[in-house]
């Protein structure tokens, strides 16, 4: 028996109440309240080895924070991973991806999900949160290629695969004599793909390639000047039923506050522009000394037309920073770009 384990319990449910009065998600505030420690949490994740990683990764940061506590693993497969013969953009967006997950919070077969934050819409559902964001991987993009070196070595006509308008809009953009193909699948299928010859390079999250001990086949990372990420891009974060503020608590020790207030500022950009993945927006907020820089563009799908802006704000500020930026998209002509994509 161990005679600590009152005094353990104590101790966590008094951390709980602390992080319960303190912590603030993006969509609500946690209620103070006595909380108990948790004795047993499901996570809900899609099945690709990646996501697996990012769960499991939760897994271990929350038996670390919370000792005693069973932390179960529930494997789903998403709408999104079945479709594969078609892009995002033509068959129902970010939203493919979560919606099963979502049902298994709301039915209660699962405590939380665990997504990549540039795979959530920028609108939660009715009923959901997103509760935590985690420490943030780098959120540029890497290119990779067996061939080339760089994009810059890439001669006229050489072709490259990716499954984001927004890449492929700036791509169009920087480098209009290379050729652009759409690129689905998980990142093993689409290495895959690469190493059968079916593309000369393709472009990929570098986090996903980080996170799965793939650095290696990063021949080169694209500046934001030349390819801005997507918002979120790179951060891991946590959805629950809203009212679930037991979950909420529970998360707040693996909160990483300057990814929160960055990605907050990228999701309020692409929520007021009503962004979804048919629309190529980039969005990529740093924090420099304590303050916040947001970087952001609207694009045609060619890459004819880009709007891009830029803004500093304190990080108290974020959501603030994100609406003021998207407002100036749109006066300097984003509103004409989404007008042309059915986005009023």
């Amino acid at each position: 028996m161990n005679i600590n384990r009152p005094y353990n319990r104590f101790y966590r449910t008094q951390q709980v109440c602390r992080f319960a009065r303190a912590y603030r998600t993006e969509s609500f505030l946690v209620s103070s309240m006595s909380i108990p420690a948790p004795e047993r949490l499901v996570i809900a994740t899609r099945e690709s080895r990646l996501a697996l990683w990012q769960a499991e990764h939760v897994k271990v940061r929350l038996e670390a924070a919370w000792p005693g506590c069973e932390v179960a693993l529930l494997g789903m497969t998403t709408r999104g991973d079945q479709i594969l013969d078609r892009t995002l953009s033509k068959v129902g967006g970010k939203g493919l991806f979560v919606k099963e997950l979502e049902e298994a919070l709301a039915d209660g077969r699962a405590d939380l999900a665990v997504h990549s934050m540039k795979d959530m819409p920028a609108e939660m559902p009715d009923g959901f949160a997103l509760i935590a964001t985690l420490a943030r991987e780098r959120p540029l993009d890497a290119f990779v290629s067996n061939r080339y070196a760089s994009l810059d070595d890439m001669p006229p006509g050489a072709v490259i695969g990716t499954s984001s308008l927004r890449r492929e809009s700036q791509l169009h953009a920087s480098y209009p004599y290379l050729g652009v193909e759409p690129l689905r699948g998980n990142l093993d299928t689409r290495l895959r793909k690469l190493d059968e010859g079916k593309y000369d390079a393709i472009i990929l999250a570098v986090a996903g390639l980080q996170r799965l001990g793939l650095g290696e086949r990063i021949r080169s990372v694209l500046p934001a000047e030349v390819c801005l990420p997507a918002a979120g891009q790179g951060a891991l974060g946590i959805e629950a039923r809203a009212d679930r503020v037991d979950v909420a608590a529970w998360l707040a020790p693996l909160v990483d506050q300057t990814a929160t207030a960055c990605v907050r500022a990228e999701r309020a950009l692409t929520r007021r522009l009503g962004g979804s993945c048919d629309v190529p927006i980039g969005a990529y907020c740093e924090s420099i000394d304590g303050e916040l820089w947001l970087r952001a563009m609207v694009a045609s799908p060619d890459g004819q037309h880009i709007v891009r802006s830029e803004g500093r704000a304190a990080s108290t500020d974020a959501q603030a920073l994100g609406e003021r930026l998207a407002d100036e998209l749109l006066a300097s002509g984003a509103d004409v770009i989404l007008a042309s994509l059915g986005h009023d």
